[in-house]
């Protein structure tokens, strides 16, 4: 009997990183036609209601090709102006193709720095997530244009991970050149075998996992071993597999067991807790009634307003706020739903009356139980 992956079938929200060996079709300019297959792949994934974030290399590649460079360059100034030149055509191409399934598309340029600021982050955040929630595609590279030290040292991989910890999303696939991770280096080794699944954290991986990538690529399968691993801190899985399978991204979430999936060790929600408690500083305080302090110890239960008697500090709508008791005792800390302004004004008030107070209506809870950990 085949085994079904059903982290892969569950899954409603997927990162999807395609890598510049894919795009560029090895360096001889965009692969249009491939380009328009994970195009319409995506599309029908959309159309069955799973969530997808593109995160997409390519812009130096192809940069390279319009300015008829041979060789990567060396000099900073002139990877940032490839990087330039190479992202107008790179959009321009997802562009075209998703509008043929009347698919709006949102380039969004990002550096590891953007995701390490806590108020970039949050920006970052909602952004995104207001873009999913209207139905376009969020496609992401590396502002490669302005970054300095990243364009030496960081790759998409990492950045599929961050995205897929930023947007909550399921899981990370990253499509490469290659059909998965072996057991050794499938270059130089006949007998490779191409591992099925494991777990993102099991050591010996790190000895499997080959050098660099080709030239064009700035990872390898190091980098997407890490990328798995800081996927995994949010509770997210990765699965790395060759993106010239025909209809890969439908093998895969349909739970076929194409190329390699890497799992977290702890519980999705349980790992997603943990990483928000420890990745976000606080930004102010909600002061609990008794009655909500007992639903909180109870677990599995969402801060409603009329549970709140008090609220401190200038805190934004997606921020981490500290949940105490009257008395002063931590319980919990979550994301908010409201700015301190509107949420000091439905404190102690039915969800149901939130929209005759404020004009509007968020969501019912002042924090969802899903971004609230237990301390």
């Amino acid at each position: 009997m085949v085994s079904v992956r059903q982290e892969l079938v569950q899954a409603k929200r997927l990162v999807v990183k395609i890598g510049s060996a894919l795009l560029t079709d090895d360096g001889k300019g965009l692969a249009r036609a491939s380009i328009a297959n994970w195009v319409d792949q995506i599309a029908a994934l959309h159309a069955s209601g799973i969530e997808i974030v593109l995160v997409s290399s390519g812009s130096v590649a192809e940069g390279m090709v319009r300015l008829g460079l041979n060789e990567r360059p060396d000099q900073l100034h002139m990877l940032q102006a490839a990087a330039a030149v190479g992202q107008a055509g790179l959009v321009e191409a997802y562009e075209e193709y998703f509008r043929k399934h009347a698919l709006a598309t949102a380039q969004i340029l990002l550096t590891h720095d953007d995701l390490s600021d806590r108020k970039r982050y949050l920006n970052a955040r909602s952004t995104i997530n207001t873009l999913i929630e209207l139905g376009a595609i969020p496609i992401i590279n590396e502002n490669d244009t302005v970054v300095t030290d990243e364009i030496r040292f960081g790759d998409n991989d990492t950045l599929g991970a961050l995205v897929a910890n930023l947007v909550d999303a399921d899981g990370l696939i990253i499509l490469t050149d290659q059909l998965g991770m072996f057991d050794k280096d499938p270059r130089f080794n006949a007998d490779a075998t191409l591992l099925d699944k494991a777990s993102a954290y099991d050591e010996r991986l790190d000895s499997m996992a080959g050098g660099r990538s080709g030239s064009l690529g700035r990872g390898g399968m190091q980098t997407k071993l890490r990328a798995a691993r800081l996927a995994a801190r949010s509770g997210a899985f990765t699965v790395i597999a060759g993106g010239r399978i025909e209809s890969v991204l439908m093998h895969l979430v349909g739970g076929e067991s194409v190329g390699t999936l890497l799992v977290p060790d702890k519980n999705r929600q349980l790992a997603r807790k943990q990483w928000l408690a420890g990745h976000l500083q606080t930004r102010g305080i909600l002061v609990l009634d008794r009655g909500a302090v007992k639903a909180l110890r109870k677990g599995g239960n969402s801060l409603l307003p009329i549970g709140v008697t008090a609220c401190r500090g200038g805190f934004r709508r997606g921020e981490m706020v500290s949940c105490v008791s009257e008395a002063g005792l931590e319980l919990a800390r979550g994301l908010v739903n409201y700015d301190a302004e509107d949420a000091a004004k439905i404190l102690g008030s039915a969800s149901a009356d939130i929209q005759k107070q404020l004009g509007f209506c968020h969501e019912p809870e002042l924090i969802h139980c899903d971004n609230l950990v237990l301390v």
